[in-house]
């Protein structure tokens, strides 16, 4: 079936936004059959997952680390990965950039903002983000680029307030290209909106939805994973 859901949600889709099949936790054969439908962007959260599907999935792949990083397993993703959604640190982003230089790369990543009413959720806020990109390390920084923005909206029926998180998201991105990216045309994404939430997300402006329960089924959260 993950053809057919792939097709399904890609008739969903919203002009300028670009589908992320998050993988996490899910066979190698299962992001084969996506591929081969045609999907060429693959979004994981755990390092070590990553690598390993890296390594035996086709060169072509478009992967994008979706979850929380920690700075020693930057590592293991550095030399492929496209884009880190998950900057909530300056640490992270000196790790990053540390690990790209090894590899004469320059990383794409956001900023990920805390925008839930849950606290378990990673994330900076506007004063947190303005204090990264004001300060000398991040001045000092050559193998990172900053092109956007990401983050969670609350798990609740509550659509009203999934928009509002949603708007406030965009608004953030917005204030940031003003201050301090003016001339910068890539700094434009905005990540959010998953298969639950995915449609208000692209109402309000997303560029980049994560969909994976919608494409590949429920998590299997019995898989092993080394990491």
């Amino acid at each position: 079936m993950i053809k057919e859901n792939l097709t399904k949600v890609r008739s969903t889709l919203a002009d300028g936004v670009r589908l992320i099949a998050v993988s996490k936790t899910k066979p190698v054969a299962d992001l084969q059959e996506a591929y081969d439908a045609g999907q060429r962007l693959f979004g994981e959260n755990k390092a070590l997952e990553m690598r390993d599907k890296h390594a035996v999935l086709p060169n072509d792949i478009e992967w994008h680390f979706i979850g929380h990083l920690q700075t020693n397993k930057v590592k293991y993703i550095a030399e492929y990965v496209s884009l880190i959604h998950s900057i909530d640190s300056l640490h992270l982003l000196e790790a990053v950039d540390k690990e790209a230089a090894k590899h004469d790369r320059v990383i794409d990543c956001l900023l990920q903002f805390h925008i839930a009413t849950e606290e378990t959720k990673f994330g900076l806020d506007m004063t947190e983000a303005q204090a990264l990109l004001e300060s000398p390390e991040y001045a000092q920084m050559k193998h990172v680029r900053i092109v956007g923005v990401m983050g969670m909206a609350t798990n609740t029926p509550n659509r009203d307030l999934v928009r509002q998180e949603f708007r406030t998201l965009h608004s953030y991105r917005d204030q940031l290209a003003e201050k301090y990216f003016v001339g910068h045309p890539e700094f434009k994404e905005i990540s959010m909106g998953m298969s639950h939430d995915y449609d208000i997300a692209m109402e309000e402006g997303s560029t980049l939805i994560r969909v994976g329960t919608s494409i590949f089924g429920a998590r299997d959260y019995g898989v092993s994973i080394n990491d």
